[in-house]
């Protein structure tokens, strides 16, 4: 008996019913053969750990463009932090700590530079539109690896593109991580806010406050032992109807105090025009685009889809310096 069947016979015994065990995962897209040590879900949790888009995720907004600092979240950390939240509850609930590692890890791998004012930019120019969530499941089946993909399992692929609001995806693991990530972005992004002097604690309403708490520990706190409360014992995740309520009127403080507001987002617009200029220079310049871009156009993608690809790969760094090489003069120097 290899190590990873001695492991998968461990699940058996001690994983809930209801969870998602490794020996019996739906598959890959492709057939291949099995690791001898790592079940398949820690397979994928390694393969989307080690790739070139996670690496990418350092230097990507969050919410704060450019802060003037060193401890405001990327999408790096944020993807962190929803890993240790979805961690913690699936290992209370008995659940796939593997899978629901693997998703969190690999859930926002196709989100733009410079946060969703790079989405909002692109969503809006292609014919396609576009949703960072569809991108992430794209790279992970077919742009990473310079193409060829990670070839994931079916779990961690739904619980990727289904992270959404709108959407179930249907392991338990991945319905971990849909509230993972949302718990995690209010309490990061109020952390980050409080650090830039958008807001206090003290501003949050009383209506919440007494509720999940007066203070950013004691909120996330409360958030993920109301989760496990309420869902253990019981084949599905979710929030009891107070904290689900106190949860939503926090939400839309957060909207109104600091998604929405000037100050923090004084810089999206200028953010917003550089990805759509960068879209029509590739859209008329596909030539000057990767290798990988130009053989898939080669091969029947259309254009505006490798553009696209293209420009929600790069980081907040590299579409500045894109932007800077194509449309600022440089000097130069007389003979």
């Amino acid at each position: 008996m290899t190590i990873r069947e001695e492991l998968e016979l461990r699940e058996k015994e001690i994983l809930a019913p209801w969870a998602a065990f490794s020996a019996q995962s739906r598959g890959r897209l492709v057939p291949e053969e099995q690791c001898d040590i790592r079940p398949v879900f820690q397979r994928d949790r390694d393969r989307i750990l080690h790739s070139k888009s996670f690496r990418r995720l350092k230097d990507k907004t969050q919410v704060f463009l450019s802060p003037d600092g060193d401890h405001y979240r990327t999408r790096m950390t944020h993807t962190l932090e929803v890993s240790q939240n979805a961690r913690t509850i699936a290992k209370a609930l008995r659940l796939n700590e593997d899978l629901a590692e693997a998703i969190a890890l690999g859930h926002d791998l196709g989100h733009t530079p410079f946060g969703h004012a790079g989405e909002r930019a692109l969503n809006r120019i292609s014919p396609e539109g576009f949703r960072h969530n569809e991108q992430s499941l794209r790279t992970v089946d077919i742009l990473e690896k310079n193409g060829a993909g990670m070839n994931l399992t079916e779990e961690v692929r739904d619980g990727i593109v289904n992270h959404q609001v709108n959407t179930i995806p249907f392991t338990l693991e991945g319905q971990i991580v849909r509230l993972s990530d949302k718990i995690a972005y209010v309490h990061h992004d109020m952390d980050d806010a409080i650090r830039g002097g958008i807001l206090t604690d003290e501003d949050v309403p009383e209506s919440i406050a007494c509720v999940v708490g007066r203070t950013l520990g004691q909120r996330l706190d409360r958030f993920i032992h109301d989760i496990i409360t309420t869902s253990q014992g019981q084949p599905v995740i979710t929030m009891s109807e107070e904290i689900r309520e106190a949860f939503e009127k926090l939400r839309a403080f957060m909207f109104e105090w600091v998604y929405t507001n000037p100050v923090a987002k004084a810089e999206e617009s200028k953010a917003e025009n550089m990805i759509s200029v960068l879209y029509d220079y590739y859209l008329t310049h596909p030539e000057k685009m990767p290798e990988l871009q130009r053989k898939m156009i080669d091969s029947g993608t259309p254009v505006y889809r490798a553009v696209c690809d293209y420009i929600s790969s790069m980081t907040d760094r590299y579409a500045i310096m894109m932007f800077e090489s194509i449309y600022i003069p440089r000097t130069w120097d007389v003979l």
